[in-house]
């Protein structure tokens, strides 16, 4: 047989392998194709309905004409109604809202005087992008009905930016990079192992123990629980030497998060690991799953810029809720029983994933 015929019987084995490998077979199809969708449609920084709240405490004609420009502006979309500008800033700092419009009692009097901002824009500024989202709204041309004229002169809003006057990028990436780096080792390493440790033969003999397989997965998992913390403490320190980011909130409330989120992504790793057969399989599952964890989880853009459709695909996501749960402690202070939505998804994400990765590792290897 010649040169040409022995290569090509060795292309056509790797064909015949190929098809044979459904996963990797997939993996081919559909990591492009999800590339493509979160690049084409979910990611967008141009930022549209803002969850947003508003205190009115001119009740006049002219403040609810105010809100209902704004509501109709799309960059804002109102969901709750505070009486004053505490329970405004309450709201952004349990990140209920992003934003509060605030309208004091004597709104139509600077309108009319037009040397004064008619309102304050109050803005969670961790996000630079949602606060430069914000910036057109200030100067939004307002059309007095008592005057019959265009405001003049100052702006419309005052913009009050909470968090991050400075507006600087690491505040908002340092609380958030602590979720990717949990996800890129916490998952792959889990996965991993569990896949070696069954390709080498040593998975059986665990079986074969009196171990429950429950027992065996927990057991599994808290070395890499404790290896998960040693990393966040290596960022939050790196993070307030090198970049200025400090923690407002309580470290233990954090640190409790940060406990849920990696059991959640240990657990999910363990899941990969009962469907992988091999390491390279495991490699592009834990890579399906990576990208629309980065790029849905408002890691990197604006969540309240995504369409509806990927925001509900980023709730499936354990990193979704982390980001949320690390930027409320350490940018706004705030508590993890203020923020009960991100915390009950993680511990019901971590309750699911851990049943499914302990029936199917004993249907996989009983």
């Amino acid at each position: 047989m010649s040169a040409l015929g022995r290569t090509g019987a060795i292309a056509r084995k790797e064909f015949t392998q190929l098809s044979r490998d459904r996963i990797t077979f997939g993996m081919v199809v559909m990591i492009p194709l999800i590339q493509l969708l979160l690049f084409g449609f979910a990611i967008n920084t141009d930022v549209r309905n803002i969850a947003a709240a508003y205190a009115d405490e001119s009740q006049t004609q002219l403040s609810r004409q105010l809100v209902q420009d704004l509501q109709a502006s799309q960059v804002l979309r109102f969901t709750h109604q505070a009486a004053t500008v505490q329970e405004l800033e309450e709201l952004i700092r349990r990140g209920v809202v992003r934003v509060g419009v605030y309208l004091p009692p004597d709104a139509q009097r600077r309108l009319a005087q037009r040397d004064r901002s008619v309102g304050q824009l109050l803005v969670d500024g961790s996000d630079p992008v949602l606060a430069g989202a914000v910036q057109p709204l200030r100067d939004m041309p307002v059309q007095q009905r008592l005057f019959h004229t265009p405001s003049a002169g100052s702006n419309t809003f005052e913009v009050r930016p909470f968090y991050n006057p400075e507006r600087r990028s690491a505040v908002n990436i340092v609380p958030g990079l602590i979720g990717v780096i949990l996800t890129m080792t916490m998952v792959l390493f889990t996965a991993l192992a569990i896949v070696r440790e069954r390709e080498r033969g040593n998975m059986e003999l665990l079986i074969t123990t009196p171990v429950k397989t429950l027992e065996l997965m927990i057991g599994k998992i808290i070395p890499y629980v404790l290896i998960g913390l040693v990393q966040v403490s290596l960022i939050l320190l790196l993070g307030y030497w090198v970049f200025r980011v400090p923690v407002s909130g309580s470290l233990l409330q954090l640190y409790l998060g940060a406990l849920l989120f990696i059991a959640a992504n240990l657990t999910l790793g363990l899941v990969i690991s009962t469907v992988a057969q091999t390491q390279l399989q495991a490699m592009q599952m834990f890579v399906f799953i990576l990208l629309p964890s980065i790029l849905l989880s408002g890691f990197m853009f604006p969540f309240d810029g995504m369409p509806v459709a990927a925001q509900w695909i980023a709730q499936v996501l354990p990193l979704t809720h982390f980001v949320q749960i690390a930027r409320g402690i350490i940018l706004r202070g705030a508590t993890l029983l203020e923020m009960p939505r991100p915390v009950l998804s993680l511990a019901a994400f971590l309750t699911v994933t851990l049943l499914i990765a302990a029936r199917r590792f004993h249907k996989t290897l009983d």
